[in-house]
């Protein structure tokens, strides 16, 4: 497990977040098709929380993208690097998060990230950030849909509608398992909005969230179990995606 410092120069306010966000959009990439979906190598990054002990846990899950194997994993532990803001919580995470993905043994391929990419107030979430500061491709997969709007798609496993703030399409909301609530799939980096969500439908043959999130989450879980309480990885395995 990496320990991880908060970054020399890292934002301490929210005007200074934002501006960093405003000067890395444009170098958001949105005309490469990334890799083919069931192909290569897919990780899954997530974190968690205590916020009473000021301590973040990342973790990277690399996936085997036919199979939804294990490749390979790593955690990361530091401290919260910025405080709670809706739009801005990138700041929080990518510390530990770039600290995760530099552990690993093995190049991650796509990036699959537990919230946005271009389904941001700012079109530029955790998952554009990520992909901006690394290169890699990303894409976003988010449980609810922020602020956006859509119709509800048909209840068929693979059934999408356009995610819209006005009239610009800024995702899909996508049925991974009949008659389940969609998930909010977003483009980060060097993707497509087609590829994303052929990726998330390859990550999910069984449950609603992708596996990579799964695995991630149940990683980070325990690194920070282990960082907060003394209790090895493993010690409590449970997650919240159950469905």
């Amino acid at each position: 497990m990496t320990t991880v410092r908060v970054p020399a120069g890292w934002p301490a306010t929210e005007e200074e977040a934002r501006a960093v966000q405003d000067a890395l959009r444009a170098e958001v990439v949105l005309d490469e098709p990334g890799p083919p979906p069931g192909a290569g190598r897919v990780t899954g990054v997530d974190v968690a929380y205590d916020d009473e002990r000021d301590v973040v846990a990342a973790a990277a899950v690399v996936l085997d993208a036919a199979s939804l194997d294990v490749v390979a994993e790593a955690t990361a532990v530091g401290r919260i690097s910025f405080p709670y803001v809706p739009g801005l919580l990138a700041f929080r995470e990518i510390p530990t998060v770039l600290a995760a993905l530099d552990a690993l043994p093995c190049s991650p391929g796509l990036v699959v990230c537990d919230g946005y990419g271009l389904a941001h107030p700012r079109r530029f979430g955790l998952a554009s950030h990520l992909g901006v500061l690394t290169g890699l491709p990303t894409i976003g997969v988010a449980k609810n849909p922020f602020a956006f709007t859509y119709d509800d798609p048909g209840a068929p496993r693979g059934s999408a509608s356009p995610l819209l703030d006005g009239a610009d399409e800024v995702g899909r909301a996508l049925r991974t398992r009949a008659g389940v609530k969609p998930v909010f799939v977003s483009v980060g980096h060097r993707t497509t909005l087609d590829d994303a969500c052929a990726h998330t439908l390859a990550l999910t043959p069984r449950f609603r969230l992708p596996e990579s999130t799964r695995r991630a989450d149940a990683l980070c879980r325990a690194a920070l179990r282990e960082a907060t309480t003394g209790l090895p990885p493993g010690s409590d395995g449970r997650s919240e995606y159950v469905d």
